[in-house]
C-alpha cells in the first residue's frame, strides 16, 4: 500500500495530543476511517486538505495551550482551499463568504480591520483550537466524509479540553457547532452561540454577537491573556 499519508497510517498529531488521544488510533472506527481513505485515494479522488494536515489544528494549538475553541464543519472542498484549521484558507486563495463575514463582525466588534488574506495560523498560535467537526473531504463534495468516524475522534478533543483544569471559551457558531458543544460544562466554561457566519445566516444574530470581545473579557475575568484577534498570521 503506497497511500500511507493520506489513508492516516503514518500520521499523528503531536506528542501533547497524541498521549490524551492514544486510545482513538487504537479505536475500531479509527480503523474503518483509515481504510475508508486509503480506498478512496486508492480510487483517485482528491481528498482535502493533504493527509498531513489532517491534524493540523491540534499540532498549532497543544492541549497545554488552548483558550478559544472554534468550531467548524467540514474543510473547504476547492483546490488548494482547505489548511486544517476550520474556516481558514491557505494565502493567495479568495477569502470564503464565512470568513469575509467573521472578519466584518471582528471589525464592528474590535475595530480590527479586515485582514487582506484568510490564513488563520496566527490565531491558531495564540491557544484557539480552530476545529472542524469532520477533517477530510472530497473535491468538490461538502459533507462527502460525514459520518466515517471524524465526529467521534473530534468529540474526543472536546471531551479533553471540556475536563480539564483551565476555563476555556467555546466559540459555538451555528447548529452543528451547537449541538457538537452540547457536552461542554457551562458552569466551568464560557460558552457563546451564534447562527453561522455563512451568508445565509449571519444577518440573523451573528452579525452584532461581539464574541470576539466577549471571549475576551472571559479570559482575562480568569487572569488569562487575551487573545490578538488582529493577529491572523
Amino acid at each position: 500500500m503506497t497511500h500511507h499519508v493520506e489513508g492516516l497510517e503514518g500520521i499523528r498529531p503531536c506528542g501533547e495530543w497524541l498521549s490524551l488521544l492514544k486510545t482513538e488510533f487504537a479505536s475500531s472506527y479509527m480503523a474503518d476511517l483509515k481504510l475508508f481513505l486509503t480506498v478512496e485515494k486508492s480510487a483517485g479522488k482528491a481528498i482535502y486538505p493533504p493527509g498531513r494536515e489532517f491534524f493540523a489544528a491540534l499540532d498549532a494549538t497543544p492541549p497545554s495551550q488552548v483558550r478559544v475553541v472554534l468550531i467548524g464543519q467540514d474543510p473547504y472542498h476547492g483546490a488548494h482551499q482547505a489548511n486544517g484549521l476550520s474556516f481558514s484558507v491557505r494565502r493567495g486563495q479568495a477569502i470564503p463568504p464565512s470568513l469575509r463575514n467573521i472578519f466584518a463582525e471582528l471589525q464592528a466588534d474590535l475595530s480590527i480591520a479586515p485582514p487582506t488574506h484568510g490564513e488563520l495560523i496566527g490565531w491558531a498560535e495564540q491557544g484557539v483550537l480552530l476545529l472542524n467537526s469532520v477533517l477530510s473531504v472530497e473535491h468538490g463534495s461538502p459533507g462527502s466524509h460525514q459520518g466515517r468516524g471524524w465526529e467521534a475522534f473530534t468529540d474526543k478533543v472536546i471531551s479533553v479540553i471540556n475536563s480539564g483544569d483551565r476555563p476555556v471559551v467555546f466559540l459555538l457558531w451555528g447548529k452543528q457547532a451547537q449541538a457538537k458543544g452540547a457536552v461542554i460544562d457551562r458552569r466551568k466554561h464560557c460558552v457563546l452561540s451564534a447562527p453561522h457566519p455563512s451568508p445565509l445566516s449571519a444577518h440573523r444574530g451573528f452579525f452584532g454577537c461581539k464574541h470576539f470581545s466577549q471571549a475576551n473579557r472571559f479570559l482575562l475575568s480568569k487572569g488569562c491573556q487575551p487573545i490578538d484577534w488582529s493577529a491572523t498570521g
